[in-house]
């Protein structure tokens, strides 16, 4: 019996570009006392990343994959495929690694071995959708003389630089991050250039504020002002927006803010409807304010973006976007008034109105959402950073 732990040093998650590395520990676990009789080989081991895109069959509408290249491969067989018996097709893959060929362990040996490889820059992000999956991996192949090969697989959170690809590495040496911890002797330290590099160009994008101001209205007249800071976020961050109904001439009763994303299948991969089909567009609300604003001048709000959420992208099959989705509702009667009187030459009773027509309108505000620090997103969502197999 032979233990293999794959343990990721900074966590689970990762920026497309940046260097992977993995410390791949092979254990004898007889104790020291065993006879030597006990000792264990592996005839060798491999690793690779990989990513599998999975489509709802009911929401896309995707060409027949070529039966020629087989996702699954027989137990029999002992080439190693890493995406051997997984759902879905295997869209990028890195080049696989030998990690080792001839190892035997004596009872209660350990050794281990470091895998590093750079993730691609030019495969979607990682994305549970109702239309879409794509889930990144990284498999280490073991095996023994005479047996088939067994499978450790090592889950992978993917941030893209959607919209910032000309985030790349640095081919000339005088275009390095303005970090003096960098080094830049080393040859090594190049890949770590393109995540200093996009860190500064997120904060940039994302540290631009500027009142926006926009005018809500419905069919009878002005409802209020929304005024939002900025409309280019990082995943953590909060969306704070004001609203100022005292200039409206409308009044309004309630309304409610909901950040959302929407995920929508290309035209051409949309699979067509019918009655009571599954739509090619779906939302996920991530969170939600709502206020009675009745006797409200001026009000605001606070929304989170989930540091566990998937950032604006767009491939060839499906696209996301985010947005804030306002309804509001109004009151049909103008001048309606809702409050008692200010001043009463005697006490008297005042009761609101039993009923009141209303209105309701939504509006929606469309928001981009960027990366953030994968260091940052694997503490707030800590996910499994150590896999353990028995071969």
């Amino acid at each position: 019996m032979i233990e293999v732990v794959a343990e990721l040093s900074r966590g689970p998650v990762f920026l497309a570009g940046e260097a992977l590395e993995c410390v791949v520990t092979v254990t004898n676990p007889l104790p020291p006392t065993a006879t030597s009789a006990s000792s264990e080989a592996l005839a060798w081991a491999s690793a690779q990343i990989h990513c599998q895109f999975h489509a709802s069959e009911s929401r896309v509408a995707l060409p027949p994959p070529d039966s020629s290249q087989p996702d699954v491969q027989p137990e029999s067989q002992t080439v190693f495929l890493p995406h051997r018996g997984e759902r879905g097709q295997c869209i990028l893959s890195t080049p696989p690694k030998i990690l080792f060929c001839d190892l035997r362990l004596d009872p209660g040996e350990s050794k281990s071995y470091s895998y590093s490889e750079v993730l691609p820059i030019e495969g979607p992000p990682s994305f549970r959708g109702q239309s879409v999956k794509y889930v990144y991996k990284l498999t280490i192949g073991c095996q023994r003389v005479n047996s088939p090969i067994t499978l450790l697989r090592v889950p992978l959170r993917v941030l893209v630089l959607t919209g910032l690809q000309d985030v790349r590495f640095p081919q000339d040496e005088a275009v390095a991050p303005s970090s003096p911890f960098l080094e830049e002797d080393e040859g090594g330290k190049k890949d770590s250039w393109l995540a200093e590099l996009a860190g500064e160009r997120l904060m940039a994008a994302t540290s631009c504020r500027s009142l926006h101001l926009y005018n809500i209205s419905d069919g009878r007249g002005k409802v209020g002002t929304f005024g939002i800071f900025k409309s280019v976020y990082r995943l953590g961050e909060d969306v704070v927006g004001t609203l100022n109904l005292g200039e409206g001439t409308v009044a309004c009763l309630q309304f409610s803010v909901s950040l959302q994303t929407e995920e929508r299948v290309q035209p051409e991969y949309q699979r067509r409807r019918r009655t009571g089909g599954v739509p090619s567009v779906s939302h996920v609300t991530h969170a939600r304010h709502q206020e009675s604003c009745l006797h409200t001048t001026r009000t605001s709000f606070s929304l989170p973006i989930p540091l566990s959420s998937t950032p604006g992208f767009c491939t060839a099959v499906v696209s996301l976007k985010w947005r804030l989705h306002f309804e509001f509702v109004t009151s049909r009667e103008p001048g309606l008034v809702l409050l008692p009187p200010l001043e009463q030459p005697e006490p008297v009773t005042w009761t609101g109105p039993e009923q009141v027509p209303v209105d309701t309108f939504s509006w929606d505000l469309p928001i981009k959402v960027l990366p953030t620090s994968p260091t940052l997103a694997s503490y707030a969502a800590p996910g499994p950073s150590t896999s353990t197999i028995t071969i």
